[in-house]
């Protein structure tokens, strides 16, 4: 249903990300963003350090996994996965953040499951975490979906009911893109991202498009930079339900609530 690859590329990535029902719902590598990934982490600018963009003729900074992640399982099928990463600066000139990755895939039911995720990133300098300020695109950076082009129909659905092709800066509980598939007689499939409320900023600005690309992060940093002392810990957790079938605003309220009930965030 899902494979983390943690080495091969500048930053760590999933895909394939698949529904339980086994529909492909990532998109890998696109000819005009080739540095976008399935589902990935990243910010955009690091004390004015390019982090996201792999472009020909520019620099970047990478994550580099220190060791291979360590796996477990446990009762009930669930199994964690706990990563070493540390961000290099551009030009191998030093390391700017070490990050403590954690994630937990859990079932949920017979049409979903879920990811669950810390990130835990300690600067090792005061940075400032930054973005392109949006304009007609900009103000991304975070937990990010990019999703195949096989997808008709598409919704983005948020916690309030409300629907939108180009979220920018909207802020909800939780944000659902979900549609129709090929494959069949009309299967559908969907990822929901959930906010957890001890994120700073929480709740999250979203950014993302179904107009030109099946796309959407919760974007911490959309109105405005967020600074960082050195040695602080900067800790955001996130729930990825990916399912079967459309999102429905009831259905995904219940599951968010279930998630605040199962997650501790001193764990």
């Amino acid at each position: 249903m899902w494979r983390y690859v943690y080495a091969g590329k500048p930053k760590p990535f999933f895909h394939p990300l698949c529904t339980p029902s086994g529909r492909v719902l990532s998109l890998l590598e696109p000819y005009d963003h080739w540095w976008q990934r399935g589902l990935w982490f990243a910010i955009k600018f690091v004390n004015g350090e390019n982090f996201w963009e792999e472009k020909e003729g520019t620099v970047w900074g990478e994550q580099r996994t220190v060791a291979p992640p360590a796996v477990n399982h446990l009762e009930g099928g669930r199994i964690t996965i706990f990563s070493r990463v540390q961000w290099d600066r551009p030009r191998g000139s030093g390391v700017i953040f070490d990050e403590q990755r954690k994630f937990e895939y859990r079932p949920v039911d017979e049409r979903s499951y879920a990811l669950d995720f810390l990130f835990s990133l300690t600067p090792t300098d005061d940075v400032k975490l930054d973005r392109t300020p949006f304009t007609t695109w900009g103000g991304y950076g975070g937990l990010t979906f990019r999703g195949t082009k096989d997808w008709h129909q598409p919704q983005l659905l948020f916690s309030d009911g409300s629907t939108s092709t180009r979220p920018v800066g909207n802020s909800a509980l939780w944000c659902d893109l979900s549609g129709w598939l090929d494959g069949g007689i009309r299967p559908s499939g969907g990822i929901a991202m959930f906010d957890h409320p001890s994120n700073l900023r929480h709740p999250t600005p979203w950014y993302g498009s179904i107009e030109a690309s099946h796309y959407f992060n919760p974007a911490f940093l959309f109105h405005e930079p967020m600074v960082v002392a050195a040695g602080e810990p900067l800790n955001l957790r996130y729930r990825v339900l990916v399912h079967d079938g459309m999102g429905e605003r009831e259905w995904l309220q219940k599951k968010y609530e279930e998630y605040l009930a199962t997650e501790n965030p001193r764990s």
